[in-house]
């Protein structure tokens, strides 16, 4: 049997912290070969040191029951150690691959909100369709995983053996399997407002030769849908004098978005570019939903004349721009002076 190449680059992209962990000078990286069929007692386990990148050949050659990689990173002190991610190598085993597709452009780890569509490509090769073939050679298994991370979570320590199994099926072809998911399936009764994950593995079939085995897997992150509000003045206030301080409160901002407001002249009409109030805007660099309370004073530039004005609370998104609250106000600044003149003779 050959001795396959291994590829760290491609284990260590899966998931972003652990990357981190494996990329810093005090973890120590290692692969684990394990040949199988292993029941603990029998088989062959090797160990061999790799860098955080790169390829090399396996330590062994793969017995006809094929072997498992799995890939550790162990941080001396204090002393922790990290499975980052599994693959399975076979004799006629399929190869799979998952790839999750969302709007937002983030590459570490596919992300998307609640609301929003994502797509999941499943690419399998090496499947075979002879009569005599075995029935582990033709067809892979798919399971899809749905888990919330509660209320305010943000996915760090989460056991994800907990995880709700949501759906499953088989790949019996060669090629692309697209799966299209107009909105989240993660647990939760108000749906702007759940987070968690979905995850879509997939595995080969148990066989004479070798158990039933992990081929790849990824998850998707889902975060809510961002609200606000706009305090300390009023819907149709009138403002005759200096335009009141006023306060802007926003949950569950969008990882890397962009909150601020606007003002405008003319009654409310959604779409309108107009000024930004100083002050307001704000971005959020971070990986995970954020809340913020911003007080706004001395924003009375931005008002130029009388009449009618809207001001707007919007979130620019890699979704587009939402607007999360309006308030509509007059404003009368005239001042007017009545009086008499007389004059004696």
């Amino acid at each position: 049997m050959k001795f396959p190449e291994i590829s760290t680059a491609c284990l260590l992209a899966l998931l972003s912290f652990s990357a981190g962990k494996a990329e810093n000078e005090d973890f120590q990286n290692f692969m684990r070969q394990v040949q199988l069929p292993y029941d603990g007692s029998e088989g062959i386990v090797w160990n061999v040191p790799v860098e955080s990148s790169g390829e090399q050949l396996s330590p062994l050659e793969i017995n006809p029951g094929g072997a498992r990689f799995e890939l550790h990173t162990v941080l001396s002190d204090p002393f922790k150690g990290y499975l980052l991610d599994t693959k399975y190598v076979g004799a006629y085993v399929p190869v799979a691959e998952v790839q999750i597709r969302t709007e937002d452009p983030y590459e570490t780890i596919p992300r998307t909100r609640a609301d929003r569509p994502f797509y999941v490509q499943i690419t399998t090769n090496g499947m075979r369709n002879g009569a005599d073939d075995p029935e582990a050679s033709k067809k892979v298994k798919v399971l899809h995983h749905v888990q919330s991370y509660g209320i305010g979570g943000d996915g760090s320590g989460v056991d994800r053996t907990q995880a709700i199994l949501h759906g499953q099926g088989y790949i019996e072809s060669n090629g692309e399997h697209t799966l299209s998911y107009l909105v989240s399936s993660v647990p939760g009764a108000d749906r702007s407002k759940i987070r968690g994950e979905e995850r879509f593995s997939v595995y080969s079939l148990e066989d004479y030769q070798a158990p039933e085995s992990h081929l790849d897997s990824l998850f998707v992150q889902i975060w809510p849908v961002a609200d606000g509000q706009i305090t300390g003045i009023e819907q149709g206030q009138l403002i005759k004098f200096e335009a009141p301080p006023i306060n802007i409160s926003v949950n569950d901002i969008y990882p890397s978005a962009t909150i601020y407001a606007q003002v405008y002249q003319g009654d409310q009409n959604l779409g309108t570019e107009g000024a930004v109030v100083p002050g307001s805007s704000v971005v959020v660099n971070e990986a995970v939903p954020q809340s913020r309370i911003l007080q706004l004073q001395e924003w009375d530039h931005v008002i130029t004349g009388d009449g009618k004005w809207t001001l707007e609370l919007l979130t620019s998104t890699p979704f587009g721009i939402d607007r999360l609250d309006w308030i509509t106000f007059e404003v009368d600044r005239t001042i007017s002076v009545n009086g008499s003149v007389t004059t004696v003779e």
